[in-house]
């Protein structure tokens, strides 16, 4: 269904959505002020002016308007979702000593680690406030549990992370944890603020859960299947030790030397020159790059079918759409 001659899903996505869209960045402005710390507005207004897709809040705001909610709490909802999207990166770039995101410096690197931490601290009970505006205590539930989620995978992930031991299972439960979680989360509270029947709403969430595994699985696939049309660099995560789906599946069909030299490369840091080329060796002698692509193809299946399954409607294609264009790059 994926047409680009229009544009990108997403784009045509926001286009659509662009009353509403301005006014969540209307209330995320507002609710990023701080009367007695100008730290805290000096580094939000830094990491809104990133730019970035706003793809989770245009998730929200998308299912709402599917479900012909019109009133004026999705655009609460779609401001709490984007608020703990980025409290996560702020702590994801301390905990990952990053440097730079979207191609600028992270907020660490240009402040320091103290103020992302305590900043992300704000932005997480900025969100509380606003989902509590909703009065829908269902709603509150869906996004605390989100947020609860989303920190639990991030801590998984700091002990799965480097261990050679780690299955599929828990790979999957850190894709959930660190990035499913919150865009299963931002489509459901659509269909619950609309008051939708709860197949509706169970198909939002099985949309958003499907699309967030998806996502992240090409993501972490390009690193390794990636180039300059992508926008990542091969061997990002190898270099950084990071135990994702393709190195997962080649480690679980090494033999005893392949074995040794995961070892070496992933848990004692050990890598030396020619090291990437060999675990690209080894993740293709073992399919293990098209074993994770078939993978991503069939979250996607997963997420188009739950879309389906809601009444037609140029938004209900859109999000379609914007499935087919996370898995388009390995499709």
């Amino acid at each position: 269904m994926l047409d680009q001659r229009n544009g990108k899903p997403h784009e045509r996505l926001a286009q659509l959505l662009a009353p509403e869209m301005d006014a969540v960045n209307a209330l995320i402005r507002d609710r990023m002020a701080s009367e007695h710390a100008p730290r805290i507005p000096e580094v939000t207004a830094y990491l809104v002016e990133a730019g970035g897709k706003r793809l989770r809040p245009l998730l929200t705001l998308a299912a709402a308007k599917l479900c012909g909610y019109d009133g004026p709490y999705h655009v609460h909802l779609a401001s709490t979702v984007e608020f703990i999207h980025t409290a996560t990166l702020l702590h994801d770039d301390v905990v990952d000593e990053s440097l730079m995101r979207r191609g600028r410096k992270t907020a660490n690197l240009l402040w320091d680690n103290k103020s992302s931490v305590l900043v992300g601290d704000y932005l997480f009970a900025r969100s509380f406030q606003l989902m509590t505006e909703t009065g829908n205590l269902r709603v509150l539930r869906i996004l605390s549990n989100a947020a609860a989620t989303i920190a639990e995978g991030e801590v998984l992930q700091l002990t799965a992370a480097q261990d050679l031991s780690t299955t599929e299972a828990i790979y999957l439960q850190v894709v959930r944890g660190k990035t499913a979680a919150l865009f299963s989360a931002a489509t459901q509270v659509g269909g619950v603020i609309a008051d939708r029947p709860e197949p509706e709403v169970q198909a939002l969430f099985d949309y958003g859960d499907a699309l967030g595994i998806a996502f992240q699985i090409v993501d972490d696939l390009l690193d390794y299947w990636g180039g300059d049309a992508t926008g990542k660099n091969i061997g990002d995560d190898f270099r950084e030790r990071k135990l994702t789906l393709p190195l997962i599946k080649a480690h679980a069909k090494a033999d005893a030397e392949e074995r040794a030299f995961w070892t070496r490369v992933i848990e004692k840091s050990d890598q030396q020159e020619g090291d990437l080329d060999h675990a690209l060796a080894l993740l293709n002698k073992h399919g293990a790059l098209e074993e994770t692509r078939q993978e991503a193809l069939a979250w996607a299946a997963k997420a188009k079918a739950a879309m389906q399954s809601l009444p037609q409607s140029e938004l209900r294609d859109l999000l379609i759409d914007l499935n087919d264009y996370v898995v388009a790059r390995v499709s």
